[in-house]
């Protein structure tokens, strides 16, 4: 059996709201996932998702503008795992409002050890208690990992049809 087919263990970890303490070992995470370096990137989306009056108020965001979006992370200890991010979004398309993810990553070595599940469980039990109970996703055709992971949450083709032009 080849390295990557192997099952990693269980990691048990705990899943919280990002803080900005976290944010450098996010971009981290996604630099090692994508080859890409983009800090000002993910400070600007802990902005938008997840800033609170005081970082220390884990119950902030319920009471907050910004209750229907969710940066969260899957941490041991001090140590971030992964993080995944969405948010509820209504009638776009015609569509009733539904959780959208659009951004998730598990450091590569702990990849197959529930850190991913634990992170989509969480994220969807967070859009169902914000009274949605559907989620969709949007990735790139060729993108065969992170096509398997959603297919492994049970998630398959949707009703709608991404199109674009160049400019």
């Amino acid at each position: 059996m080849a390295n990557s087919q192997l099952k990693q263990p269980e990691k048990k970890c705990t899943v919280r709201l990002a803080r900005e303490a976290d944010i450098s070992q996010v971009i981290a995470i996604d630099a090692e996932n994508t080859g890409l370096s983009k800090d000002e990137y993910w400070k600007d989306l802990y902005e938008r998702y997840n800033r609170r009056p005081s970082d220390a108020d884990e119950d902030a965001p319920l009471k907050s503008v910004n209750r229907y979006r969710f940066f969260l992370v899957a941490c041991d200890g001090d140590s971030v795992l992964g993080f995944i991010i969405g948010e509820v979004r209504a009638w776009e398309f015609g569509s009733p409002p539904c959780g959208w993810v659009f951004a998730i990553g598990v450091h590569n070595h702990l990849r197959q050890g529930g850190v991913g599940n634990t992170l989509f469980d969480a994220l969807c039990d967070r859009f169902r208690k914000a009274g949605v109970y559907k989620v969709r996703t949007m990735l790139a055709r060729d993108h065969t990992l992170i096509m398997s992971f959603f297919r492994s949450q049970g998630m398959m083709a949707g009703p709608f049809i991404e199109l674009e032009k160049e400019l």
